[in-house]
């Protein structure tokens, strides 16, 4: 790639510069294991643990991904939309009896409280590098 010769050269940067600077994935790491060290992170983790060790809850995730294989299976190979209809139906009863479990409720309680703590995290990233832009923009050349 060529870029013009003289002001404007010296304010391009790569993106691989920018993504490979070392001070910021420094910070990053630092700001995921203080994130890790939170409460929502722990009952994430313990009711990830749980859901893995309930054989109720395997059974019935085991048998969910059976049926969408199947479901797959009749959509796309067989083309049959009655058997298609039928097992939506089977996925659908299965999918309630999991989400009737309270283990399950808390799990996806957890997962919802971990990504709003990200997003928000993420929001604020943004919001307070917008606002740096902005008043730097605003300031004008130095």
């Amino acid at each position: 790639m060529s870029h013009e010769h003289g002001e404007k050269e010296k304010f391009w940067l790569d993106n691989r510069e920018l993504i490979l600077r070392e001070d910021i994935l420094e910070r990053a790491r630092e700001l995921a294991n203080l994130l890790a060290s939170t409460e929502e992170v722990r009952l994430y983790q313990e009711a990830e643990r749980k859901i893995r060790e309930n054989e109720r809850v395997q059974n019935l995730i085991a048998r969910l991904k059976k049926k969408q294989k199947e479901l797959v299976a009749f959509q796309t190979t067989f083309r049959n939309q009655q058997m298609v209809e039928k097992i939506e139906k089977e996925i659908e009863a299965l999918q309630d009896e999991l989400d009737e479990i309270p283990l399950v409720r808390q799990f996806q309680q957890s997962q919802v409280d971990v990504n709003y703590m990200l997003q928000s995290v993420v929001g604020i990233i943004r919001d307070t590098l917008a606002e740096i832009v902005d008043l730097e923009a605003a300031r004008g050349p130095s």
